[in-house]
């Protein structure tokens, strides 16, 4: 399964944008159907919330893909 660390630029991200910077996504709208379509999942968990906010240390996993979301340096 690939990874992916994404750097946070504040203290969180909404779900779906973070799809979208992450190359998950072509775009906020695509990353939005993705969660509503189901394939998302956040620690391990289905993530139904399109705008849900994610914060360091999770892990965000749509088809194979595995996203490290990382605290700001």
């Amino acid at each position: 399964m690939p990874d992916v660390d994404f750097e946070l630029r504040g203290g969180h991200i909404e779900l779906h944008a973070l799809l979208k910077l992450a190359g998950a996504a072509g775009s906020g709208g695509h990353g939005k159907a993705l969660v509503a379509a189901g394939r998302v999942e956040v620690d391990g968990q289905p993530e139904t919330r399109k705008a849900a906010k994610i914060r360091a240390g999770q892990v965000v996993t749509i088809d194979g893909l595995r996203i490290h979301v990382k605290a700001p340096a």
